[in-house]
């Protein structure tokens, strides 16, 4: 059999048998940590707090809701930031997100190795890698 050549990105491609789809994107943080959780995903970035099942609530942490993303900040201890892997949002101003990155203190590094997207990387206060994307128009 002769191997098929892997599609582009902007190719179509077929729906998998079992439906998938991103429900949510966890990410760690160090013990205590809520707070700056809540200032940054909840006060910067604008989305909104959501209560956890009451199974999870003793191991501590904080979940987030807004447009098409859900987030969920969960304890590891000893933490670790990931500082290569992260979750890819979509936005539809890059630039704002920019600005509003860089008054919060935090790196803001714009590439253009990602096409057809204009692409940010930042990270959170807990040092997790973010990345940004937004289609070129």
């Amino acid at each position: 059999m002769i191997p098929q050549p892997l599609p582009h990105r902007e190719d179509p491609v077929p729906d998998t048998p079992f439906g998938l789809g991103l429900q949510h994107v966890l990410l760690a943080m160090p013990r205590g940590g809520e707070d700056d959780a809540r200032a940054f995903y909840g006060g910067l970035l604008g989305l909104t707090e959501i209560r956890k099942p009451t199974v999870l609530i003793a191991r501590r942490g904080v979940w987030f809701r807004g447009d098409a993303l859900e987030i969920h900040l969960g304890v590891e201890d000893p933490f670790r930031p990931a500082r290569r892997a992260r979750p890819g949002i979509m936005t539809r101003d890059l630039d704002l997100l920019s600005i509003r990155l860089r008054e919060y203190g935090l790196p803001v590094e714009m590439d253009e190795f990602f096409p057809p997207y204009r692409r940010l990387i930042s990270e959170d206060p807990f040092g997790n890698l973010l990345e940004f994307v937004t289609p070129r128009i």
